[in-house]
């Protein structure tokens, strides 16, 4: 497991070569484990290519059960199940996830147990402890297909395993519920159903219902962080901990700066991405935006995070590609939350503190004077980092780093962002 202070690598830096082996071989598992017969493989393609546009462009037209059409089902679990598994495991190894013994995971919309089937990949320290997953989605044949492919990672897992790791697949046990997941429900009625639980999470859930907002529409999309946010606490035990995923674009960055604040309302700590509990730099209005006439567009700039996919497995790359539906990188927007508000982790400004602790949030780019910038986030605002190019290569998205005011401290021109030397 790395350690995000100490920056992002790639997949094949984070796991030794029998962890990276298990991720790459999740094309293997998918053809073995749902096999399509050669006569329907050749429509493969223009299915993904159907299920994309109906979970994008063409979300008018997509039923509540479009995953019950045996086509789309496949199109998911070879394109999109292994793309989200992907993305997942560049995240969770740098997240301070810490379970115990008979301890419950809630999966809000889990579709085909993609998260549990990433936690298994990602952090193997977790795989014989005995967990409680309630994997809960409004689709069955998802559900079904889930512990279907899970059971198969287990397998091949210990297939690859030495005798001397061998891993118990039965330590996990997982409870699939099939249910609708209703934001509006009362703390009353989501404990009388399920235990609450140690970690909750919820993957590309979200989206589906604040999509059909408008992006001029704040107060809406405000209303529905609210109910989110209470809804994912009251499923979240006392000491519990809350992880939302979600794309990478616009609106998902605004909906993840506004439940940071009903997060925050509620208490809880925030334990990533944010390096501080104080106001969002994206969340329009907010008492730490820039000074003056200069101000953040938060219509461009919004909080996520961006890897290159070089070395994803082979099969996906080419499937992809094949689906004219290529994907040179991943983006996503996330938050995970701790209990209390009392969190070590946070940083506090100090007026004379010339370090900061920022969160770098986006790619290099290139300067004037031969200089290299990323944009970061600290306690006082959005950021620009500054430095040489070998510098700002190794400072990657999504880690954490030390950047340097200076007494004469200026701002960029074009993003009213504060420069800092890295």
């Amino acid at each position: 497991m790395i350690n995000a202070k100490h920056g992002f690598t790639q997949i094949k830096q984070i796991y030794p070569d029998d962890k990276k082996l298990l991720l790459y071989n999740i094309p293997a598992i998918i053809n073995k484990t749902f096999p399509i017969p050669a006569k329907h493989r050749s429509k493969l393609p223009s299915d993904i290519a159907e299920l994309s546009k109906l979970l994008t462009n063409n979300r008018g037209e997509r039923s509540l059960s479009y995953l019950a059409r045996p086509n789309l089902l496949s199109a998911y679990l070879y394109y999109f199940l292994p793309w989200n598994l992907y993305r997942l495991c560049l995240l969770l190894p740098s997240l301070d996830i810490t379970l115990c013994a008979d301890d419950t995971v809630t999966d809000l919309g889990c579709g085909p147990l993609t998260f549990t089937s990433a936690l298994w990949i990602a952090r193997p320290e977790l795989r014989k402890l005995p967990l409680v997953f309630n994997c809960v989605d409004r689709s069955s044949p998802a559900l079904e297909a889930g512990k279907k492919f899970f059971n198969a990672l287990c397998l091949n897992c210990e297939t690859q395993s030495t005798n001397s790791e061998k891993s118990d697949k039965s330590a996990w046990k997982i409870n699939l519920i099939k249910e609708d997941i209703d934001i509006r429900k009362t703390k009353e009625a989501v404990k009388r159903k399920r235990k609450p639980a140690a970690l909750v999470c919820a993957v590309n859930l979200f989206n589906e219902i604040y999509e059909n907002i408008s992006h001029n529409n704040t107060g809406e999309l405000r209303r529905t962080t609210e109910k989110v946010a209470m809804f994912a606490h009251n499923e979240t035990s006392e000491d519990g901990k809350i992880l939302i995923v979600e794309p990478g674009v616009p609106q998902s960055g605004r909906f993840i700066s506004l439940l940071r604040g009903e997060f925050i309302n509620l208490n809880r700590s925030l334990l990533s991405p944010c390096t501080h509990s104080s106001d969002c730099p994206f969340n329009k209005g907010s008492a730490n935006l820039i000074r003056g006439k200069n101000h953040i567009d938060t219509k461009k700039k919004w909080c996520h995070f961006a890897f290159d996919t070089y070395d994803a497995p082979k099969e996906l790359i080419t499937i992809s590609k094949t689906a004219k539906l290529p994907k040179d990188r991943l983006v996503f927007s996330f938050l995970y939350t701790g209990a209390s508000s009392a969190d070590k982790n946070q940083t506090k400004y100090k007026k004379n503190d010339y370090k900061q602790t920022v969160r770098i949030i986006s790619d290099a780019f290139p300067l004037p004077e031969n200089r290299f910038g990323r944009y970061g986030c600290c306690e006082r605002g959005l950021i620009l980092v500054t430095g040489d190019r070998s510098r700002m290569d190794e400072i990657g998205s999504f880690s954490i780093t030390t950047a340097i005011s200076s007494d004469n401290e200026q701002r960029d021109a074009k993003s009213g962002a504060i420069i800092l030397k890295g």
